[in-house]
């Protein structure tokens, strides 16, 4: 297993905030983060190059928000005001509610055990499902898969682990993985993405083959990629995240393209840089 990113891929996580490159005002027609991934309810979170930094860029954007997790977790104490550990995570949202700061602790971090010293286990799904069901946070944004630091995955055969009262999926992935090979070093579960790339009549992918931006759109677009185990009443809004200069932005808007052809179902795709102050890059929209 690799002991990070590759070199060119900023450590999802980091607590540094730039720019953003592109200004304010881009397609997106000022379309904010919590508005163009529908933040409400709960959100669960998928994918690979990037699941990390969007909760936790939701979160600092949010009211009164809740990060949590139904896989193991990355410890994440910095990206909010506390983390709780907690058997019962609904009656600790009511108690830090019901608590004298008027503020509140938000966003607030839930976990059930602390498994070791840098990370968390993750809650069952209806203790997710009992947060939400308070009515105190504005949005549960849940970690549902891992990806090992990777930067495009297809999920394996227990993953993802979707509350089913979730109200959007967000799968993710990163522009940094077009033009890269098809191998480990840059895919989570590589066998299962060529398996996922090779659905199409007369497409076969190889482990090496250079990722096209067609391949991250079919990814993230597939039953048994981005969508898998999706409930019936959700949106899904991918992000392709990365998008750290225009040359990124023209292939996560590729990417963009290709996810909307392939499902009418998905009303965006939200282009971003998830370390940036304003992290939404670009909407891209049927």
């Amino acid at each position: 297993m690799s002991s990070g990113p590759p070199p060119d891929c900023p450590r999802e996580g980091s607590a540094m905030v730039v720019g953003n490159p592109f200004g304010r005002t881009r397609a997106s027609g000022g379309m904010d983060l919590v508005t163009a991934l529908e933040a409400e309810g709960i959100v669960s979170v998928v994918g690979a190059g990037g699941k990390k930094s969007t909760m936790y860029a939701l979160a600092a954007a949010l009211d009164r928000a809740v990060v949590t997790a139904t896989v193991r977790i990355p410890i994440f104490d910095s990206h909010v005001d506390r983390v709780v550990v907690t058997g019962d995570p609904a009656g600790a949202v009511e108690a830090a509610s019901a608590g004298a700061d008027a503020d509140g602790p938000w966003p607030l971090g839930l976990v059930p055990e602390r498994e070791r010293e840098d990370r968390y286990r993750g809650y069952d799904l209806d203790a997710v499902e009992a947060i939400d069901a308070t009515g105190v946070p504005d949005a549960v944004l849940v970690k549902a898969d891992g990806a090992r630091m990777r930067l495009l995955k297809a999920p394996g055969e227990n993953e993802p682990r979707i509350p089913p009262a979730t109200s959007t999926v967000v799968p993710v992935a990163s522009a940094h993985v077009v033009g890269k090979p098809l191998t480990d070093e840059h895919v989570h579960r590589v066998e299962r993405v060529a398996d996922v790339l090779g659905q199409d009549p007369g497409e076969s992918r190889s482990q090496g083959d250079r990722i096209r931006p067609a391949d991250v759109g079919r990814v993230l677009a597939s039953e048994a990629g981005g969508r898998k185990d999706v409930p019936e009443a959700a949106t899904v809004v991918p992000v392709v995240n990365m998008v750290d200069d225009e040359d990124l932005a023209a292939v996560g808007r590729e990417v963009a393209a290709a996810v909307l052809a392939r499902d009418s179902s998905i009303p965006r795709v939200v282009l971003a840089r998830m370390i940036a102050e304003d992290p939404v890059v670009d909407v891209v929209q049927r």
